[in-house]
Formats: C-alpha cells, structure tokens, sequence
C-alpha cells in the first residue's frame, strides 16, 4: 500500500526521524494523527542502563510490519497512512528505538491504529534487544517489558486472591 512506510534504520548509517513519520502521515483529508516514539531510558527493571542493541532479521520484520499495517487498516478503515520504523545495532540513551505514526480522519482511528501497531511490533516482529548496564555487564531481553510488568503485577494479585489475567491487550 502507498499509504504505508516501513523500515529498519541501521543506527550507523541514520537516526530515527519523528518528524518525518508525521509527515509520511500527514494528508489534507486528516485531521487525526496519533505517534509512539519509543527511546532508549535509563533504567530497567531496577538496573542502570547505558544503552541498547538491537538485532533483528529485517526481511521478516518488513514482511511483518507490513501484515500489522493490513491489520491496523481492517480494524480502522481505508483512510489510513501507517508509519513504522525500527532501529537497528548499538543505541545510546536518548536514541529513538522506534517511531510508529498513523494519520487518520478522525483521531479515534489514528490512536486505535497507533496503538495496534505499536503493540504488534511489540509482540510480533523479530527484533531482540540486548541491553547494556553501567557494571560492564549485558544482558538479552527476554520478551515485553509490559508484559513483564503484567506478569508482576498478575503474581502479586495472585498472592493476594486476585482472579484478573494477563492479556496481550496493552
């Protein structure tokens, strides 16, 4: 579909550009558009970070980004421009890791679409993260931060009599 930019960014060779995903989506019939910019943070799961590494096998990613922007296409309608890059190699704090944008009618559509392409990436492309600790140490990730943090929260709930479950609705 021409109303659908995806790509991997190799870090050495580019940076991610907010701004250009707006305006890829950008189009006088739309007065929606959503954006998740997702950075390189500080910290993980209690441990200071330095930076990140993505790896990732690129013709599959494209292949996949492309089906989620099907996806996010049929759940919103025609009137659709899907943006969705992803970094790739050695990140620094700061460094944009992902840039997902849509551009819609209405905004409704354009948070719906963002929101479902986001989270697909999220779960479905293959893209591991490796990241890199202030003590010299490193380590992969071992899926979702979200969905760790579910995870936790869903144990904790457990142990307190909690019956609500883990989705992948996040």
């Amino acid at each position: 579909m021409d109303d659908m930019h995806v790509a991997v960014v190799e870090r050495k060779v580019a940076a991610l550009d907010a701004a250009a995903a707006i305006e890829f989506v950008s189009d006088p019939r739309f007065g929606g558009i959503a954006v998740f910019v997702g950075r390189v943070r500080d910290h993980n799961l209690g441990r200071v970070v330095t930076g990140i590494s993505y790896d990732l096998f690129e013709p599959l990613a494209l292949r996949i980004f492309r089906a989620i922007g099907e996806r996010a296409r049929a759940e919103v309608g025609d009137s659709l421009k899907l943006y969705i890059a992803h970094a790739k190699g050695e990140l620094g704090l700061g460094d944009l890791a992902v840039v997902v944008a849509a551009g819609t009618p209405h905004r409704d559509e354009a948070f719906r679409a963002c929101r479902l392409a986001i989270e697909a990436v999220k779960h479905e492309a293959p893209i591991w993260k490796q990241e890199h600790y202030i003590d010299g140490d490193s380590a992969w990730s071992e899926g979702c931060s979200l969905c760790e943090e579910q995870h936790e929260m869903q144990r904790a709930q457990d142990s307190h009599g909690g019956t609500a479950g883990h989705g992948h609705d996040h």
